[in-house]
Parts: C-alpha cells; sequence; structure tokens
C-alpha cells in the first residue's frame, strides 16, 4: 500500500470524527519512514561507523520485485541517507531504468569507477555518489556491503560463495528483504543482518 493512501485514509478519518485511528495510521507512516532511516543507520554503523568512500552495492530499486515502478521505494530513502554519507553505490535493478533513479536520488549518475585503481576523487572528498549496473558481478567487485533492497528472485538464487571473492573483506550483506539463505551467506564468509531478527 502506497503512503499516499494511507494518508487519504488518515484524512478521511479525521474528517469523519475519528481522531484515534487516524492517529494510528499516521503512525503507520511515521514507522516506516523510521525502518527506512534505520536500515541506512544500521549500515554505517556495521560499517565501522563510516561509509565515507566505501562502495557498496544496492540490488534493487523498485518498489517490489517484477515492476519498473519506483513511487515510494524504500531504497530511494536509503540511498539518499547513504549517499548524503558519502557512500560509493553501484545500483543493480533488472528493469528500472537508471534514468528514473537519477530523478528519484536527484542526483546524476557517475561512471563506474575502476575498482583496481582506487578510490575516486568523488570517494577522497567524501562525496556520496551512484552509478548504475547491469551485472550483478560487476556490483559487487571492490564492495564492502551489499544491501538486498528489493525481493526479486534472481538474488534469492545467488552464489554467494563465487561472489563473496568479489568483495573486500569483512564484507556484509544487509537483506532488507529476508530473501538469502543465512547459511549459505556465512559458510561464504560473509557477515549478514536480516531485517527482523534484531541486532546481535
Amino acid at each position: 500500500c502506497f503512503q499516499k493512501d494511507i494518508l487519504n485514509l488518515v484524512y478521511l478519518c479525521r474528517h469523519f470524527g475519528l481522531p484515534e485511528v487516524a492517529n494510528y495510521w499516521e503512525s503507520v507512516v511515521q514507522l516506516n519512514s523510521w525502518q527506512q532511516h534505520r536500515i541506512a543507520r544500521t549500515v554505517v554503523q556495521k560499517l565501522f561507523g563510516t561509509v565515507t568512500g566505501k562502495r557498496l552495492a544496492i540490488f534493487g530499486f523498485s518498489f517490489k520485485a517484477d515492476t519498473n515502478d519506483t513511487r515510494e521505494a524504500p531504497a530511494i530513502r536509503i540511498a539518499k541517507d547513504l549517499l548524503e554519507e558519502g557512500a560509493q553505490l553501484a545500483i543493480h535493478d533488472p528493469k528500472v531504468d537508471p534514468d528514473q533513479i537519477a530523478r528519484d536520488l536527484n542526483l546524476p549518475a557517475s561512471t563506474a569507477p575502476d575498482s583496481e585503481s582506487g578510490p575516486t576523487r568523488a570517494a577522497l572528498s567524501g562525496e556520496g555518489t551512484w552509478w548504475p549496473t547491469g551485472d550483478i558481478a560487476s556490483a559487487l567487485k571492490g564492495a564492502d556491503a551489499v544491501l538486498i533492497l528489493t525481493e526479486w528472485s534472481q538474488y534469492q538464487e545467488l552464489d554467494w560463495t563465487a561472489l563473496a571473492s568479489l568483495m573486500r573483506q569483512p564484507a556484509w550483506v544487509f537483506d532488507a528483504r529476508s530473501v538469502v539463505t543465512p547459511a549459505e551467506v556465512q559458510a561464504a564468509g560473509l557477515n549478514l543482518w536480516r531485517v527482523g531478527e534484531g541486532q546481535p
């Protein structure tokens, strides 16, 4: 359900004299926003308190799988928070056009850096940047972490043992959709955080 639909419900509840019900639904909107910020804060915390200059792969930018619709997609807020912290984001989504991502982030795409040549000028200056990538291996090459933000089926079938070797260690998988098999990720030597499992 889109935020605008819930806010319409809030309006109707207030109009018909149901302030308690309106307050309840308004708190749902606030909680959803808080959760998106929480995911970004968790990433920063787990990556030793900073993502400035760190390379992060974002898997999934659409609102849900099997669509190119990004309206109110959690990935927008999470990516913006990480960019504000100076992260370098490689964004992969099977259907979302890079121009749409640029509009959603209000930031043009950069050219993908060469992971062999070290940090980019933007990374060294603490400026957050992003670039689109059509391939999962390229997104993960040199990445400190990957965030799974949309439940595309292809993200459920990844060979984490092969992919872990592309990432900088100690690497993290942040699974905001609970689509990975924890044992496979951990057997590959990766750290794992999944939404709904609390903090160790």
